[in-house]
């Protein structure tokens, strides 16, 4: 008999409970009990989920009050000194306050640094290292959890993330050494929190190594089995747990670990499955991943059987699994109501994707008959779903396969292009910016609502929107920035809001996916060609322009970052879905310029994202996801400044890339990290002007006129001054207005002093 189990389920809730207690435990109108009774409720939903799908272990562990990182950190004792921890246990609030900076109650400070998880759009919180680490078991919610789901009668399989992932996710702080160094102080509490576990009855854990898809430097491989022979023996069956690519070279080592079992992504890594039924000891569980948990679409039940069948024979038995977490997508297909049929027909959420698992669980078990109906439909849907005239239009995939250098390529170098920008904008040593979004506020929010449900007329909707926008243009003026936006008053999300107006796109009503804490964010679905019927932002910019004499922004979202933050099309190649969405906004671009807007923000967040996990596919992907930048960019004038913005990633493996973009300003996040990712800028001796975030807008703190003054002196220390901008981190539709005013007012005072000191140089 076969096994069938996920690696973990969304947390959001189906009507994002999570993201909604979470806000209002924040802002002081729930309490910590309350908010507790939401998370258990979540729990036991999702338990119960699980075990309606006829899976036969149910996963506990996987829920976080904010990030599955950062509850490990809580449960390993991991809290740096400035937020005061005094122990035994990792409170709720130290726990928040890592977080975000601030919770209801303890002295507010920064947060820790915030990064992506692997490729995806989830976002974690970066564990913190300092010379004479200590861990201890601080938290007891994992174990509550699992004796939770116990007392209720689920059969658990306990969730944990693996050692040495933990330490190569974190980074060292103050006096620099080698994080690696740290592991036989950790293993003897990762032991201790294993022998609680079996304690309470728990028979398997699914240990997360993720890092062993990436190309580990010796020494961490070398770390690995020495490690696992003490793991394995603290108690429960481990199944060593890796996703997101195949093993690659360190196949043997993960097969080899003294483990019970082992699971592969056979989703991202297709072909690995002969090479690692070689390598695994006849003993072994071995969970196959066949069931998409990044992505949307209906599994074709047939060719994962196949695949499974392959597997079969193995003596240490199969587990029938999810590739990863169903984190990354939605709760549940069955609440799209309004959803195209024909569209709905071809997909699959996370509810959706547990029942497939157990189908095919079924399959194998009782043979194809038992599940007869499932793949007769299965089959029909791929069918449909191949032959569907909605998916192709002949004129877009034209454009595309006539594409040319010369539609890559600015008029001139950046050299030449940026005293024309200057002359033409006027702007001051130090410009000051924002990166695009000022706050939805609630009647904003209203306001849309409103519209989307035909209580207000579209006339009566712009009017709002445009006295929003006429708000944001006079506070800007008043606080005294340089370079003015709009503020995004009418976009409901900055991939979502293009989609709507592209061809190609559809979306949900409750597909929302959780980034990061509270964060939700509804992907789009890219099921067919991508074309720009019409212009998208063009009347908006030229309103905002209208209301100033001072340079005005337009924004938009790259291709880059459009591909990767919606659910994308599987049946044709990523590359060639990218360029469709650049010639897109190429399209946009070229709009805006006629309109008279003279800088245009493109923003690619997602670049290094969708960088591949090995280095060997690192060349040809930059080389796409550069090349659909540049087409999106140079169709304007040398005149004309384009601006991109990245934030909360690492940059060293791409800055080349980086600047082969050629965007005339990159904004970038760095406050975070105190300026310390400005570091691959430097060595690099990046070309063109860079604004380094000055403030952490994920924070509700407002930082001082002097932190953001330190911060830009760092910036100059290794940029050049006049290459500089002064600008928050990202975007601040998160945010309120009065915290909003008053931290640009700092970093305008900021920039005026860094201009006064600049001007008084001898």
């Amino acid at each position: 008999m076969s096994l069938a189990h996920i690696l973990g389920f969304p947390r959001l809730g189906p009507d994002r409970e999570f993201k909604k207690a979470l806000e209002a435990y924040w802002k002081g109108s729930l309490s910590q009990q309350a908010l507790c009774d939401v998370g258990k409720d979540l729990r036991m939903r999702a338990w119960s989920a699980q075990k309606a799908a006829g899976l036969d272990l149910v996963t506990v562990g996987d829920f976080a009050w904010y990030d599955h990182v950062l509850e490990t950190s809580a449960l390993l004792g991991v809290v740096p000194p400035r937020f005061e921890w005094q122990g035994p246990e990792v409170d709720l609030d130290t726990f928040f306050r890592m977080a975000r900076g601030v919770a209801p109650t303890g002295k507010a400070t920064h947060a820790c640094e915030m990064t992506k998880w692997f490729d995806t759009n989830y976002h974690y919180i970066v564990p913190e290292f300092h010379k004479g680490q200590r861990f201890a078991i601080s938290s007891p919610r994992l174990f509550e959890d699992v004796a939770e789901a116990s007392a209720a009668g689920f059969p658990v399989k306990a969730a944990l993330l693996g050692p040495l992932t933990y330490l190569w996710l974190g980074k060292t702080k103050g006096e620099d050494f080698d994080r690696l160094s740290l592991l036989p102080d950790l293993l003897p509490v990762y032991q201790q929190v294993l022998k609680r576990l079996a304690d309470l009855g728990v028979a398997w854990v699914q240990i997360d190594e993720p890092a062993l898809v990436l190309d580990l430097p010796k020494a961490w491989t070398d770390a690995y089995p020495k490690a696992y022979e003490g793991l394995s023996a603290a108690g429960p069956r481990l199944l060593l747990t890796t996703y997101f690519e195949s093993l690659g070279a360190n196949r043997e080592l993960a097969c080899k670990l003294p483990t019970a079992g082992l699971h592969i992504d056979l989703v991202r890594g297709a072909d690995q499955l002969p090479a690692v039924l070689k390598a695994l000891p006849s003993d072994k569980l071995l969970s196959v991943g066949v069931v998409d948990g990044r992505n949307i679409w209906r599994a074709d039940l047939e060719a994962a059987l196949k695949v499974l069948r392959a597997a079969q024979g193995h003596k240490g038995g199969l587990a029938v699994a999810s590739s990863c977490s169903l984190l990354h997508v939605p709760v549940d297909l069955m609440r799209e109501q309004r959803l195209d049929a024909e569209i709905r027909s071809w997909l699959a959420f996370a509810t959706q994707k547990m029942a497939e698992v157990g189908l095919l669980k079924r399959a194998l078990d009782e043979g194809d008959a038992a599940i007869a109906q499932a793949l007769e439909e299965s089959r029909r849907v791929a069918q449909d779903r191949k032959s569907s005239k909605r998916i192709h239009d002949a004129a877009v995939k034209a454009r595309v396969a006539a594409v040319q250098p010369a539609d890559a390529a600015r008029k001139q170098a950046f050299a030449k292009r940026r005293p024309l920008q200057r002359a033409h904008l006027n702007l001051p040593m130090f410009p000051t910016t924002t990166i695009g979004s000022f706050p939805q506020t609630n009647e904003i929010r209203t306001a849309r609502r409103d519209f989307k449900a035909g209580r207000i007329s579209a006339a009566e909707y712009e009017e709002r929107m445009r006295a929003e926008i006429a708000l944001a243009v006079r506070k800007q003026e008043e606080i005294g920035l340089d370079v003015l936006v709009h503020g995004e008053a009418e976009r409901n999300d900055m991939v979502e809001y293009f989609g709507e107006q592209l061809q190609g796109f559809a979306f949900t009503d409750y597909g929302w996916v959780q980034s990061y804490g509270s964060r939700a964010v509804k992907p789009p679905i890219i099921f067919g060609d991508v074309s720009r019927p019409k212009p998208m932002t063009v009347e908006w910019a030229k309103y905002a322009q209208s209301l100033t004499k001072r340079p005005m922004k337009g924004m938009l979202t790259g291709p880059v970052t459009i591909l990767q933050w919606s659910f994308v099309r599987n049946d044709q190649a990523r590359a060639d879905t990218a360029l469709q969405i650049a010639f897109a906004i190429r399209d946009e671009v070229c709009d805006l310029e006629r309109a008279g807007i003279r800088v245009i923000q493109i923003d690619e967040p997602a670049v290094r994202e969708g960088l591949p996990l090995r280095r060997e596919d690192h060349k040809a992907y930059l080389a796409w996801a550069v090349r659909a930048f540049r087409v999106s960019s140079a169709g304007v004038g040398d005149e004309t400044q384009i601006h991109t913005h990245m934030c909360y990633a690492e940059f060293n493996d791409i800055i080349e890339a980086v600047a082969e973009m050629d965007a005339d300003v990159i904004t970038i996040e760095t406050s975070r990290s105190d300026m310390e990712l400005l570091d691959a800028f430097v060595n690099f001796h990046y070309p063109n002007e860079i604004g380094p975030g000055v403030y952490d807008i994920h924070s509700p703190r407002v930082p001082s006129t002097e932190e953001m003054v330190r911060l830009m002196r760092k910036a100059e220390k290794v940029l050049p001054p006049e290459h500089l901008w002064v600008n928050p981190d990202c975007g601040l539709k998160t945010r309120g207005w009065p915290e909003t005013e008053s931290a640009l007012r700092h970093m305008v005072e900021a920039a005026e002093s860094l201009r006064k000191t600049r001007a008084n140089a001898p």
